[in-house]
């Protein structure tokens, strides 16, 4: 399979050189997700729990795009400007990933982008019968 950019009007559209998804062999790579409302291109939010359900929305509609889902999301990492958001950020990302748990990693980093307070990325494995 040679490698498809995804690139849909769904997600916020990438305001670098970097796509929303990379699709090669089976597999799909998001690009980190910010909290960014797809309309507007602006935060969704102030607060880290409002920013990780917009980010993970992004991330299920970019997946859906290529033929994937959050079921089948095996790795996922998480960015936070903050670590003590960790338990409020959990409670958001249970209820897309419910059961079955992909591997995470989690770090805190001093900055992101537009001042966000959480990214996230995923790598899911591609599926046409997959669903949440």
């Amino acid at each position: 399979m040679s490698k498809r950019i995804v690139l849909i009007k769904d997600a916020p559209i990438p305001a670098g050189p970097y796509s929303q998804g990379v699709l090669m062999d089976g597999w799909v790579w998001t690009s980190g997700q910010l909290g960014l409302d797809p309309a507007t291109a602006a935060l969704v939010g102030p607060d880290a729990v409002t920013q990780a359900n917009q980010a993970l929305h992004n991330i299920e509609v970019i997946l859906r795009s290529a033929g994937s889902a959050l079921n089948q999301v095996v790795r996922v990492t998480v960015f936070l400007t903050d670590m003590d958001d960790l338990s409020a950020v959990d409670a958001v990302y249970a209820n897309y990933f419910p059961t079955d748990f992909p591997a995470r990693s989690c770090v805190e980093v001093s900055r992101l982008p537009l001042g966000a307070r959480i990214e996230i990325d995923a790598l899911a494995r591609v599926d046409r019968l997959a669903s949440r």
